[in-house]
């Protein structure tokens, strides 16, 4: 096969993230079965590689704990996408257990019906059930604060580079090119539409654009002339002028463990994610108030650990409406964590389980620094921005959905109407449906 991009095709995605390859492989497969076209109808380019973004750093979780419930239909879809080749992907199906305080029981059981409805099975459990389930898996749990607790059966993780190598996998095998070194530098329009896309190896004439590109995706929006501010309207008729684009920088890392990390009936445990409001995380040598709330999240390690140890992370800090890409992630000097990064993480897991107590000697000082570029309201876009440009904008909510690229592909192929992407379109801001806040610390809520 030639190295040579092509001079013309129909589909240019832009981007080989989990996004952009789970709708060129979708896109594939959709063109075959309607007998429509071909994998060969798509390319895939990306300035570095498959996974060179977010999705080849993140901590790998697959979750639907979230307050805004359209997306819960996106993760029933992504959730299918995840298990229908576990092994390709690397997904471990072992489940997320999410624990809270009594000012968030409303919001786990609106949760958990909204979860019910599209078929995305979980448990709610609250009091004195909600402390005896968590000691069940981790007998060390330390469930003081802990009044609610929502178990997503079929949730998980998966390593992300296996998971990119996967997806890739599937391209290929249904035809679809993927050009690694191939920089978009700009776009050409007639009429509004795009008609080539120009990059460092050469212009590619195109009917349609899919943009999937994570933390750059406001660089291209500005190469399509779009503003960055932007009126968002809310249901109960303000409005406000907001930054299209707002970049978080993103705090995970890794700690290791004396011994395996398993349940008590020596299973690899759910994902967990505890979020108390109302308690302090407090560092145990010193005395030292770290935040008067906690928030984490930790999982098994996956990928990028040499002995037992858990991955995970906390909220991530707010940068603003502009940030360096390039270089990004590991490479990237401006967005390490600080060394209070490892205090915080390590004093809530020992605040919240025995075995982790006195850890921050075990965590692994590694370079991590991604960052995402989020929406005016902190929840997807997935909409067109021009006549023949479709822009999937997860506001950094992007690993595990996996199924956003499945529900594109529908869209692209058959030109019908796809429900449960429709609450992502970019006119909510302009029609008075913008997102609003959660009952939480976290923009990802």
């Amino acid at each position: 096969m030639s190295n040579a991009i092509p001079a013309s095709v129909r589909h240019v995605v832009v981007g080989a993230g989990v996004h952009g390859l789970s709708t060129a492989w979708h896109l594939a497969m959709e063109l075959e079965a309607r007998g429509t076209g071909s994998g060969k109808d798509v390319v895939v380019v990306d300035k570095s590689g498959p996974g060179a973004g977010a999705s080849g750093i993140a901590c790998g979780c697959v979750r639907n704990l979230y307050m805004t419930e359209p997306i819960h239909a996106i993760l029933r879809h992504s959730v299918d996408v995840w298990a229908s080749d576990p092994v390709a992907f690397g997904f471990q199906q072992v489940g997320y257990v999410s624990a809270g305080e009594a000012n968030q029981a409303s919001d786990y059981e609106k949760l958990q019906a909204s979860q019910a409805r599209v078929g995305y099975p979980s448990e709610l459990h609250q009091g004195k059930e909600a402390r005896g389930f968590l000691r069940r898996i981790w007998p060390d749990f330390k469930t003081d604060g802990v009044d609610v607790v929502l178990h997503e059966k079929v949730s998980g993780y998966a390593g992300t580079r296996q998971a990119i190598a996967g997806l890739a996998q599937k391209c290929r095998d249904h035809g679809v090119r993927i050009f690694s070194g191939v920089e978009v530098q700009g776009y050409d329009t007639t009429g509004g539409r795009v008609s080539r896309v120009r990059t460092n190896q050469g212009d590619i004439g195109c009917e349609v654009v899919v943009l999937g590109l994570g933390a750059w995706t406001p660089k291209h929006w500005a190469m399509l002339g779009r503003p960055m501010t932007i009126e968002a309207r809310y249901a109960a008729g303000h409005s406000v002028k907001k930054d299209m684009w707002t970049y978080w920088r993103l705090l995970e890392g890794e700690v290791y463990v004396d011994r395996p990390y398993r349940t008590v009936d020596d299973l690899d445990p759910p994902v967990l994610h505890v979020e108390l409001m109302n308690t302090p995380v407090i560092d145990t040598a010193s005395g030292r108030m770290l935040a008067d709330h906690l928030y984490v999240y930790w999982k098994n390690g996956a990928e990028r650990m040499d002995r037992p140890g858990v991955q995970g992370g906390t909220i991530p800090i707010r940068i603003g409406p502009d940030a360096v890409t390039d270089p990004y992630g590991h490479a990237n000097d401006e967005y390490q964590a600080e060394p209070g990064f490892a205090d915080y993480l390590t004093a809530a897991m020992g605040q919240l389980m025995g075995r982790f107590e006195g850890s921050r000697k075990n965590f692994r000082q590694r370079r991590n620094g991604g960052i995402g570029a989020f929406t005016p309201d902190n929840v997807p876009i997935f909409d067109w921005i021009a006549p023949n440009v479709y822009m999937i904008a997860d506001s950094n909510h992007g690993f595990k959905m996996t199924g956003v690229g499945k529900l594109v592909a529908k869209l692209l192929a058959g030109g019908d109407r796809v429900a449960e992407l429709e609450p992502f379109a970019l006119d909510r801001f302009a029609n008075g449906r913008t997102f609003g806040s959660s009952n939480s610390h976290c923009p990802w809520v």
